[in-house]
C-alpha cells in the first residue's frame, strides 16, 4: 500500500535517483498512446510542466491515461506522488498496470493544503511526478503549479471536472476525458494546434 508520510520527509530525501535513463531526448514522455504521440507537437507529455485531464465524470478509466507513464517512472527508480486522490488506489491494478508500490507516495490533504504540497513536493526536485485532484484552484495557483514543476524539472498532472475547460488555464497540455464514447480528446497543447480527431480511451498501454 502507497505510505501516508509527512511532506518534509518527503523534501529532505533530494538524494533519490532520477531515474535518467526514461528522460527522453525530445523533453516529452510517451503517453501510452503511441497515435496521441504522433499528433502531438513534442511527442508526448511535455516535462518540466503541468498537464490537465478534464474528467467528464469520475471512474471512466481516468487513471488508465497516467499508468503507463507511472509505471515507467517508478521502475526507474522514480518517487510517484498522489495528493489528495477521491479513492484510495487498488493495488492490484496498480501492480498489474507496473508500477511498483514501494515508489509511491500518498498525501492525504485538505484543499488548501493540498496545493501547498504539490507545489512543494513539484520544487522539490526529489519526484518523478506529482499528481493532484484539486478540489478548488484558479489561474494563479494553476500558473504557480506550473512554475513548481518547471523549478523541480518535474513531471505535474492535475485531474479537474470537464466543466473547467470553458475557463483558461497555464497548463501545457490539456486533456478532455469522456465517457460516451469513451475517448480522449486534445484540448490544448504547446507548441503547436490541438489535433482535430479523438483517441479512444481503451487504447492505452504500457
Amino acid at each position: 500500500m502507497p505510505s501516508l508520510v509527512a511532506i518534509d520527509h518527503l523534501l529532505n530525501e533530494r538524494h533519490i535517483w532520477r531515474g535518467q535513463g526514461v528522460v527522453a531526448p525530445s523533453g516529452h514522455q510517451p503517453t501510452g498512446n503511441a497515435e496521441l504521440d504522433t499528433s502531438l507537437p513534442g511527442g508526448g507529455w511535455p516535462e518540466s510542466a503541468l498537464s490537465e485531464l478534464l474528467v467528464e465524470v469520475p471512474g471512466i478509466g481516468e487513471l488508465q491515461v497516467l499508468l503507463p507513464i507511472l509505471a515507467r517512472l517508478s521502475a526507474a527508480g522514480e518517487r510517484v506522488v498522489l495528493i489528495a486522490p477521491p479513492y484510495l488506489p487498488f493495488p492490484s491494478g496498480w501492480l498489474a498496470a507496473g508500477v511498483e508500490m514501494k515508489q509511491l507516495t500518498l498525501i492525504q490533504a485538505s484543499a488548501r493544503d493540498a496545493l501547498w504540497a504539490a507545489e512543494q513536493c513539484l520544487r522539490s526536485g526529489s519526484c518523478g511526478a506529482v499528481v493532484l485532484w484539486p478540489q478548488r484552484t484558479d489561474d494563479r495557483a494553476l500558473r504557480r503549479l506550473q512554475i513548481a514543476a518547471e523549478t523541480g524539472q518535474t513531471l505535474a498532472f492535475a485531474y479537474r471536472p470537464l466543466h473547467e475547460a470553458r475557463n483558461p488555464s497555464p497548463a501545457a497540455l490539456r486533456l478532455t476525458i469522456q465517457a460516451q464514447p469513451a475517448q480522449v480528446r486534445v484540448l490544448k497543447c504547446r507548441g503547436g494546434q490541438p489535433p482535430a480527431r479523438a483517441f479512444t480511451l481503451s487504447a492505452w498501454g504500457g
